[in-house]
Formats: C-alpha cells, sequence, structure tokens
C-alpha cells in the first residue's frame, strides 16, 4: 500500500538509525514499502468488508458478560508493582484458555503468549501487569474481591487490568475468526510498569531485532501516542554543618535547598531551548527532624523532562550551573544523586505512518476522534527509544484510580479490545483460512 512514512516491516538496524537522525536519503528509503508488504497488508476498509471480521467483532460484544468475568478475577489480584507473580500466573492461566501458543513467564514475570506468523515479523501488543502501592493498600483495606455494577466493576484493582482483558478477548476474537497472521502477533502483560519499566526492557531486549512495531495498550485509542518524553529523576542532596539552635544561623541547608529551589523553578526552558513541553519540577523536599537542631543534610526532588533527550541534557547542566552558584553564596553543598532515567524519543516519519494511521482510522470506526500526541509516557518510551515504531492507545478507563473507588468502565474496556483486534487484521497480514472465509 502506499508509503505513509515508517513502514511496519522495517529491520532493526534501520529503525535504529533512523531514531539516531541519518540522513534523508535513509529516510526516503525508509518511506518505500517493499511489494512483500504491498502483498499482505489489507486496508481497514477491506478488513471490514471480510465477513469473519464482523462476525469476530459482534462476537467481542458477545463475550461481555465473561470478560468483566475475566476482569473480576485478574484484577481482584493484590499484584503491587515488583510481586506480580500470582497475577502473572493467573494471566498465563487466561492466554492458554483462550488458545495462544507458547504462553511462558519470564524472570521478571512478564507473561506473553502468541499466534505464529508464517512470514517475518511481529506485532508486539503491551498490557500493564501491575498496580499502584495505593491500589494494593486499597485492596488489602476492602478485604473483598471486585464486583460487576452495571456498565461498571468496582473495587481496587479494577483499572490498569482492563487493559490486559481487552487485550485477551483481542486474542481470543482473532483466533475464533479462523485467521493466520502473516506477522507473529505477540501478547504480552509486563511488570513493573510503575518502577522503572523493567519488564518493558526485558520484552524489548528479547523482540527488539524481529518486532514490527509494539503497541501499548493503555484504552481504546481516543489518544493516540506516537513520541515519547524523556524523564530524569534527581535526589538532590544538600549537605551543611548541623548542631543546637543555640549555635545555629547561617549555613543552614535549608537557606541553601530553599534558594536553589527557587532560582530552578522558574526557569523559562521553552524560550530558550528546542523540543516540547521542557519542564522541571520540585515535589519533595527533606531535612531536619526536631525544632531545635540546625540540620547537617536534607534533599530535594527534581523531576526533568522534555520530548527531546539532548534538552534534559542541556537543563541538567543548567540545573548544575544554579547549584553551583548558590553553593557559593551559602556554603552548602549539593550532590546530584540519579533515581530513575525514562528514556524517550521521536522517530521521524511515524505519525504519517501506517501504524499510526491505521490506529487512528480504526478509532474513528470506534466513533472516537482520536487526539495524536508525541508525549507519550508509559511502557512504549523503551521500544521508541530504541529505534522500534511504538504507539501507545491512551483512553480513559474508569475512574477514581489509586482510590478506593476505583472502577473500571467496561464499555470503554470492549472498546479497547475491538481496536487491538483491527489492528491485529489490519497490521498483521491475515491469510484467510476456510473459516476466515465466511
Amino acid at each position: 500500500m502506499p508509503g505513509r512514512g515508517v513502514p511496519p516491516g522495517l529491520g532493526g538496524s534501520l529503525r535504529h538509525a533512523l531514531a539516531g537522525g541519518v540522513c534523508a536519503l535513509l529516510l526516503t528509503f525508509a518511506q518505500q514499502p517493499t511489494a512483500h508488504a504491498q502483498s499482505q497488508k489489507l486496508s481497514l476498509n477491506a478488513s471490514l468488508a471480510k465477513p469473519a471480521v464482523q462476525a469476530a467483532l459482534r462476537s467481542i460484544d458477545q463475550q461481555q458478560p465473561a470478560a468483566v468475568e475475566r476482569l473480576i478475577r485478574i484484577g481482584s489480584i493484590v499484584s503491587p508493582s515488583g510481586q506480580e507473580q500470582e497475577r502473572a500466573a493467573e494471566v498465563a492461566r487466561q492466554m492458554r484458555a483462550v488458545g495462544l501458543q507458547q504462553v511462558e513467564t519470564d524472570a521478571v514475570h512478564n507473561v506473553v503468549g502468541i499466534i505464529p506468523g508464517s512470514g517475518e515479523g511481529s506485532i508486539v501488543f503491551v498490557s500493564t501487569l501491575d498496580d499502584l502501592k495505593t491500589v494494593a493498600e486499597n485492596q488489602q483495606a476492602a478485604g473483598r474481591p471486585l464486583r460487576a455494577e452495571g456498565d461498571r466493576v468496582v473495587g481496587p484493582g479494577s483499572n490498569t487490568s482492563t487493559t490486559t482483558v481487552s487485550m485477551l478477548q483481542a486474542a481470543q476474537a482473532f483466533l475464533a475468526a479462523g485467521f493466520k497472521p502473516e506477522r507473529t502477533l505477540v501478547f504480552a502483560a509486563v511488570s513493573q510498569e510503575e518502577t522503572g519499566m523493567a519488564g518493558m526492557r526485558a520484552l524489548y531486549q528479547r523482540y527488539r531485532d524481529r518486532a514490527t512495531a509494539f503497541v501499548d495498550v493503555l484504552g481504546d485509542g481516543r489518544s493516540i501516542m506516537y513520541g515519547a518524553i524523556t524523564i530524569h529523576w534527581w535526589k538532590v542532596v544538600a549537605h551543611g554543618p548541623g548542631g543546637h539552635t543555640l549555635n545555629g544561623g547561617l549555613p543552614n541547608v535549608n537557606q541553601g535547598m530553599g534558594r536553589a529551589i527557587d532560582r530552578l523553578l522558574p526557569l523559562p526552558y521553552d524560550k530558550h531551548y528546542a523540543g516540547e513541553r521542557n519542564v522541571l519540577n520540585v515535589a519533595i523536599v527533606q531535612s531536619g527532624a526536631v525544632f531545635n537542631h540546625k540540620p547537617d543534610t536534607g534533599w530535594f526532588s527534581l523531576d526533568v523532562r522534555s520530548s527531546d533527550a539532548k534538552v534534559v541534557e542541556v537543563m541538567e547542566q543548567d540545573v548544575r550551573a544554579v547549584l553551583k552558584e548558590v553553593s557559593a553564596q551559602t556554603h552548602i553543598t549539593f550532590d546530584m544523586e540519579a533515581v530513575s532515567e525514562t528514556p524517550g524519543g521521536q522517530i521521524p516519519g511515524l505519525k504519517d505512518s501506517d501504524l499510526v494511521q491505521d490506529s487512528a482510522a480504526i478509532a474513528r470506526h470506534l466513533g472516537l476522534d482520536s487526539k495524536l500526541s508525541n508525549l507519550g509516557s508509559s511502557n512504549m518510551n523503551i521500544p521508541i527509544a530504541g529505534g522500534t515504531p511504538a504507539i501507545g492507545l491512551g483512553g480513559e478507563r474508569g475512574g477514581e484510580r489509586g482510590e478506593p473507588g476505583e472502577w473500571a468502565d467496561v464499555g470503554q474496556m470492549q472498546r479497547t479490545a475491538k481496536h487491538v483486534f483491527l489492528l491485529s487484521v489490519v497490521m498483521g497480514g491475515v491469510q484467510s483460512t476456510a473459516a476466515g472465509k465466511r
């Protein structure tokens, strides 16, 4: 089909080169689809014209009660980030039940199942297996499983788990339709999204050289992210002389931290640097333990973000310059300790690629007006940073996430399942079996 940017069949080395901003010659080459890719890929309209596709979409509606039960079963399992073992085991059982092959759980508790393709390349769908710590605490406090109430599933743990259920529904519908993909379809529920994306990092290392694209399933596609914001977290530690209040005065670490924070927060990064959403935030400030003692140390958090990773580096150079000036003024010293680095990036041409545009077309078919954004911040950041095409399907999954009254929107979960199913059909290069020709 006509090239619309980075095609879904790009090889690993070329994807990585594009992400690094190589010359326009490579980008021009990348925009030319191969005859093989043209012959295998169906348009959305052609896919929707297949009776088996329409039957599969109806089956997703018909399977809604079973999907609700699946959500109750998976979401009721306490699964704080880093402790996903029990939920992973249940998801693996559910993957086998819907018919996925080669289901396995890896060392970091990712769960992966596949629909084997007849050719090269893989489309990797990703859902989040873990929950926030506060969700786990609310689950334990509630002391009961999730429950269905009308078009909602209510209770802590319901919200995030809709993504895994939607992915399982899509896989089940694809298999029931009797389709065989050209590209292998990978369905992965990954761990530790909330604590450094260790699960996604492991999954990416496994599939980076054979993945055509990654799809981070976060919602029904009301928003589609095609680029990723770089995020660095720092702990800025201040040191100075301590002592009793009677021996107080200056230097004082609190004066040093206060002056540094006052200098850092108003820096107008967007007026000076390239990129988008160049922002800096201080969220935590800690020092001291008692009223009558001057602390000898303290610290504050620093959250630095930009759509351009190079801008983050420049911003951090400016932060160090400010800290050096404040140190000279106050005689308080500062150390910057790295806490977390979430990589980001932008892939030239990806916005206009089949992956993004087909997903937007699917969203329109589902009655959604998608907002496209290059500021994603989720598991999709890992493949984007590595130069592999990836998108994040966003949308409101329900409400009150992280609160005792958390709930999931069943209708949204159903739309997400349909979006993932149709993207599997369109991007997977479907070949019809006897069942699929109906």
